[in-house]
């Protein structure tokens, strides 16, 4: 008799919320503390100026993520709760209905109508809410909203993003400054987008040139609003 062997799958699906949270955050760092410096400096500011405005952009930007990330994610599982209480209530007062409501979902899935019944049945005996949550409503453990967490990893990852451009500035000529952060905050992007793709099963080359290329054109346009300022006064 031939010994059964368990299948074992790797997906990637349940990186999608940290990852999400923690690329938006390094690039969002990354890009606005060097696009802060960029048009600091091409404002005219001196050096130890476009230093200390950096370091204020990452302190106030790693708060900002972690603020913004928490409400918007907490409003979602709000949203989520009150939809399972709904149904809650719906199952508690007309079961039959619901029941038949989640054996039309398997049978619109291409279950034969006697199965479609069967599979309702047995899963509503066994877990009538996650049945209907999963089946019905979408919700899985995967999507799942977790506000906590987004907000820590959002604002860690804005954190680390915007500290490689206010190093670049630490060491970098203040003659120097604008062409050192500009290609060093390039390839810090190129290589978080290569990065990302390549955790999430992605692209490698797509997820590059698409981080590398938006950042470059805030980076662009944010130097020369400050050389536009820095001229006028």
């Amino acid at each position: 008799m031939r010994s059964l062997q368990r299948h074992t799958e790797h997906h990637r699906s349940g990186r999608i919320g940290w990852l999400r949270a923690a690329v938006l955050g390094a690039n969002d760092g990354i890009v606005s503390t060097a696009s802060l410096v960029l048009g600091v400096a091409a404002a005219g500011a001196d050096h130890r100026t476009v230093l200390l405005t950096s370091v204020s952009g990452l302190i106030a930007g790693a708060m900002s993520m972690a603020a913004g990330e928490f409400v918007s994610v907490h409003s979602q599982e709000d949203t989520e709760n009150a939809d399972l209480t709904r149904e809650q209530a719906e199952l508690k007062a007309n079961p039959e209905a619901e029941q038949r409501e989640l054996a039309g979902i398997y049978f619109r899935r291409g279950l034969d109508r006697a199965l479609a019944d069967k599979v309702a049945s047995q899963l509503m005996e066994h877990d009538a809410l996650g049945a209907h949550a999963r089946d019905e409503l979408g919700f899985s453990a995967v999507t799942a909203a977790r506000p906590t967490l987004a907000a820590l990893a959002s604002a860690a990852s804005f954190s680390v993003g915007a500290a490689l451009p206010i190093a670049v500035v630490a060491v970098a000529s203040a003659q120097q400054l604008i062409l050192w952060v500009s290609v060093t905050s390039l390839a810090f992007l190129a290589a978080l987008g290569a990065t990302s793709a390549q955790i999430g099963g992605a692209r490698v080359w797509n997820g590059t040139w698409r981080v590398a290329f938006w950042g470059a054109i805030a980076m662009l346009v944010t130097a020369g609003a400050g050389a536009l300022f820095g001229a006028v006064a």
